[in-house]
């Protein structure tokens, strides 16, 4: 391995469908000769929001961060600290699985429930595997400035940063999702 993603954005081409990463915005939390580990920003989980809903007065948001331990909860949270059990992503953003003192920071209002987005798994690779299906195209690694990691995204995202990127990324963006349809 001789390059990190770490801190970057990878966009699914379209070659990626009918799986979970099909017009996927995956955020890489950590990348080493390990493997790499990080969290779709775009697939919203309507099943396990609801579960969450159902605790709770005010709505919530629930994203699949991929397909490896659906039962592990991940959050993202912008601004204060208020775990010692947790990952920078970047100055502004931190990552952890410290559901209690996020959920009684929410419900304290020491945080806004705008300020954290919450994930069902994660997505995983071994050791290079992640290197091999970047250079077979699977994905297109993006340095991404200023995007909010706790803003509600869906499908939109991927087109937007699909169209940002101009040139084949643009025809990429008008794909319809299945791509036999093309």
């Amino acid at each position: 391995m001789n390059y990190s993603y770490k801190g970057k954005i990878l966009i699914s081409t379209p070659d990626i469908s009918g799986d979970i990463f099909s017009r996927s915005v995956v955020l890489i939390i950590e990348h080493n000769e390990s493997g790499a580990f990080g969290l779709i920003l775009n697939k919203k989980n309507s099943q396990m929001s609801n579960k969450f809903n159902n605790f709770f007065d005010f709505k919530i948001e629930v994203y699949d961060g991929g397909p490896v331990e659906n039962d592990k909860v991940f959050f993202i949270v912008k601004g204060k600290k208020v775990t010692e059990l947790y990952s920078e992503i970047t100055n502004d953003f931190y990552l952890t699985e410290d559901i209690e003192n996020i959920i009684s920071a929410v419900l304290n209002k020491e945080l806004s429930i705008d300020d954290v987005k919450i994930f069902s798994g994660y997505s995983g690779w071994a050791a290079e595997q992640l290197d091999k299906e970047v250079q077979r195209k699977m994905w297109t690694v993006v340095d991404v400035y200023n995007l909010d990691y706790t803003l509600p995204n869906d499908q939109t995202l991927w087109k937007s940063i699909m169209q940002n990127l101009g040139g084949e990324y643009l025809l990429w963006a008008n794909s319809p999702e299945d791509i036999s349809l093309n």
